[in-house]
């Protein structure tokens, strides 16, 4: 992987410290505990929380939000449990979702093509309430006109509404990530 001048952003690190999530950033001293016990990257060996780290600091902001690297993590917080220095990976991979999504390096589209956020298909929806009893985040709401609504930016893809919904109104995409799990021989 060569490196530009061009492509470093000296003030990325700053940036993800600022943003809700990041703050925990600094206390990383990469002893790649993280990496160590994350299943994605097992599944997936380019997805490293320890590379994706170094990414920051590097300053390579374009080449990192524009990745789909981010959208790999599962969110399962492996990772917070094992670092010594209460890093908080998950939640800086939040702060990365945040950054790409403000400055238009991904958009709410893009999350519902790479199947990492659900969405209701309103005309099959009879607002049965189901899926704002079933998930454990309580993302999915009733609008005004009285049919489920699932906020993108807030959707962890784990496909319980979708398995749930009765009508069948609730669409996941596979992931690509399941895809390049599939690919590598594992199952689910």
């Amino acid at each position: 992987m060569t490196v530009t001048s061009k492509e470093i952003s000296s003030a990325f690190g700053a940036e993800v410290v600022e943003t809700p999530g990041g703050e925990h950033l600094n206390r990383c001293y990469a002893c790649g505990a993280c990496s160590g016990i994350c299943p994605v990257s097992q599944a997936i060996p380019d997805f490293d929380p320890r590379k994706i780290i170094h990414m920051i600091r590097m300053g390579l902001k374009d080449r990192l939000l524009g990745s789909d690297l981010l959208w790999y993590c599962s969110n399962c917080k492996s990772c917070v449990f094992v670092c010594p220095q209460d890093v908080r990976f998950a939640e800086i991979i939040g702060a990365l979702h945040e950054l790409a999504m403000a400055q238009g390096y991904v958009t709410e589209q893009d999350l519902l093509d790479k199947g990492k956020a659900a969405w209701v298909e309103r005309d099959l929806c009879v607002a049965c309430l189901t899926c704002v009893r079933v998930c454990p985040w309580q993302i999915p709401q009733i609008d005004k006109a009285g049919v489920a609504k699932i906020d993108v930016r807030q959707c962890r893809a784990c496909g319980i509404c979708v398995a749930e919904c009765p009508a069948q109104a609730i669409v996941l995409n596979q992931s690509e990530d399941e895809r390049l799990f599939a690919a590598c021989g594992g199952s689910r």
